[in-house]
């Protein structure tokens, strides 16, 4: 009987225990993301009749837009990543400076990140013909003629015409413009945190407001950048659906934009369906990989430098 009691009891404290809170959020993980994910695994390496195989990921490598795919996905993420990341800290910077209409310029900031995805593909689509407020934009601010003179532009542009390295730095401004707000409040929250008697000190011993924003203000924030960048990155990984409402299907690739591709828009086949598995396990690959070097590349200590160095 006391061991009957002793279960009883030892139910009702893993019951009452605060873990158990975080049950319904196992469960949904489990259940939506981690079983999807091996089994997309399993079937990635075995044929239909269950058979090991590595022959679809072999497709997927002779595959005529693969290695294109993997290359924009690469420049995008790392082109991007870099352009928002220079741009949120000057941002950041600016509106924590706190002047006067700092308030109205953020809340103008951050309307882009309220706008969902089909909603930003729709918008530029309408911008980026011949007539669109692009082209219009250029030639009343006069940007125009200083573009077509350096040899940028000739004429106005059809912009969802281009291909290649151009159609993806498109598709970066775009995002940029996108996403942009969230890197900065990110980035901004850190400074929110931050003691200005540090930055005021170095500069009152000598160090340049760059040299202590350098060498005081990125360090000490630095866990809201890093945090930032990841969540970027990772997006940046992933990006498809604006490409595709401006560019359509194949004509700038991604690897995710594949994935869609095979499961979407061409004949439910068990080969495409095979392509898009192993698609989607290679772009989680890639994923993991670069997620992974990019926190062992910022998870160095940061050192502390002498204003006179």
């Amino acid at each position: 009987m006391s061991k009957r009691k002793t279960v009883i009891h030892s139910i009702k404290r893993i019951v009452k225990s605060p873990y158990m809170l975080l049950l319904p959020a196992l469960l949904f993980y489990l259940l939506f993301w981690l079983l999807p994910v091996v089994m997309s695994i399993f079937q990635s390496f075995t044929t239909v009749d269950g058979t090991p195989t590595l022959q679809n990921f072999i497709n997927m490598f002779n595959e005529s837009r693969f290695m294109r795919a993997l290359i924009n996905t690469l420049v995008f993420a790392v082109v991007s990543l870099t352009l928002q990341f220079f741009l949120a800290i000057l941002l950041a910077l600016l509106i924590n400076k706190k002047f006067k209409g700092s308030r109205l310029f953020l809340f103008f900031m951050i309307i882009p990140m309220a706008l969902p995805q089909a909603a930003v593909g729709i918008l530029w689509n309408t911008g980026l013909t011949e007539a669109g407020w692009l082209n219009s934009l250029f030639h009343v601010t006069g940007l125009q003629t200083v573009l077509e003179s350096l040899g940028v532009l000739d004429g106005r542009t059809l912009w969802t015409n281009v291909t290649g390295t151009r159609a993806v730095m498109t598709i970066v401004l775009i995002d940029t413009w996108t996403v942009l707000p969230s890197v900065m409040i990110i980035i901004l929250a850190g400074l929110q945190n931050f003691n200005r008697e540090l930055s005021e000190a170095a500069q009152v011993f000598g160090a340049s407001r760059g040299r202590a924003v350098k060498d005081i203000v990125i360090p000490i924030i630095k866990p809201s950048i890093v945090t930032a960048l990841l969540l970027r990155l990772i997006a940046g990984l992933q990006v498809w659906l604006i490409s595709v409402m401006i560019f359509g299907y194949g004509r700038v690739p991604y690897l995710l934009e594949r994935v869609v591709y095979y499961m979407s828009v061409v004949a439910r086949t068990d080969a495409n369906y095979r392509m898009a598995v192993s698609y989607s396990v290679f772009t989680l690959f890639v994923i993991l990989t670069v997620a992974f070097l990019f926190v062992r590349l910022t998870s160095g200590k940061t050192e502390w430098r002498k204003a006179d160095e």
